[in-house]
């Protein structure tokens, strides 16, 4: 018939685009959000090579990092030494690569330690509806009122040489220090869990679990947490660069890992005396930390936008 012809998938563009929009997943539309921010996308690149740098760089540049030449002490940059030597001539480079491997592992392990700890309380707050959110949220406030730097340092003095008797030096330190990092740094993701519950638990599709007969803990776990995972990793980004700060001023102060493991923070430490005369020996440590806190901080921007459903980009 004349009248009935059927129009082609061509015939409606807008309609053919609107049904793709409306295909994409989740994940997709975040990291599309995210390339739109300039600042976040440089960001990324310059941690990417930071950590491909301090991970692959070992196996390219295989100068030991104890290697000890006095004739070459307080040189700046060269061929032989990119960054310079320090005082008993030891390749900055070789050991500011090494020292990156902890000072990220610290950042990324207090991290992990802060944020799961975070959620745990944030998240038995939000649900519960008596007398266990006032305690959880006394418990955070009295964390908050610790002063962080002189309890960080009480802590390591008392606790280290036990675990450095029962996890050696190096994973003594790095444990105790991630461990009293992560521990004084949960309080915000708490107060940020902890609000999120309160607002997506009387949400409908929750209303809804709840009539289907599903638990507090299913609630919890399957419903209330994905949504509210959004902010939870932009804060979560923060932390790492809160953590290396911590890290670097904890070995800054020589309360941090020993004098033979250079993190960027010890490398620091030992360059404050030479300031005068090789200051090249704090540049560079100095750099790589300015630009990994830096970067992550701008990543977690971009994280916050992208993660906005309110917010065009």
């Amino acid at each position: 018939m004349a009248g009935s012809t059927l129009a082609s998938p061509s015939a409606d563009p807008a309609a053919a685009a609107a049904a793709a929009s409306v295909s994409v997943s989740p994940g997709r539309e975040t990291w599309r959000r995210f390339r739109r921010h300039r600042l976040a996308m440089a960001s990324t690149v310059i941690l990417c090579l930071l950590i491909l740098g301090v991970v692959v760089g070992p196996w390219i540049w295989t100068v030991p990092i104890n290697e000890i030449d006095f004739s070459a002490q307080l040189q700046g940059p060269s061929w032989a030494h990119p960054f310079g030597t320090d005082d008993l001539g030891q390749d900055l480079l070789a050991r500011m690569m090494y020292g990156g491997r902890i000072s990220l592992a610290v950042g990324l392990a207090a991290m992990v330690v802060a944020t799961l700890v975070g959620v745990f309380i944030g998240a038995l707050a939000g649900m519960s509806r008596r007398g266990l959110d006032p305690f959880l949220m006394w418990v955070t406030d009295l964390f908050l009122s610790l002063p962080q730097l002189p309890l960080l340092l009480l802590v390591i003095y008392l606790f280290r040489e036990q675990l450095k008797a029962v996890f050696g030096v190096e994973g003594g330190v790095f444990i105790l220090i991630v461990i009293v990092i992560g521990g004084l740094r949960w309080m915000p993701v708490a107060r940020l869990v902890r609000a999120q519950f309160f607002s997506l638990r009387e949400k409908e599709f929750v209303e809804a679990a709840r009539a289907q007969g599903a638990t507090k803990t299913r609630q919890m776990l399957v419903h209330i947490l994905p949504n509210a995972i959004g902010p939870v990793i932009v804060a979560a980004t923060i932390e790492v660069s809160s953590a290396i700060i911590a890290e670097s001023t904890l070995s800054f102060l020589g309360l941090g890992f020993p004098p033979d493991i250079p993190t960027w923070g010890r490398l620091l430490f030992d360059a404050k005396d030479h300031l005068d005369v090789a200051p090249h020996w704090a540049i560079f440590p100095g750099a790589a930390i300015f630009l990994t806190v830096l970067s992550i901080n701008f990543i977690g921007d971009g994280l916050r936008d992208a993660l906005d459903p309110r917010r065009v980009i």
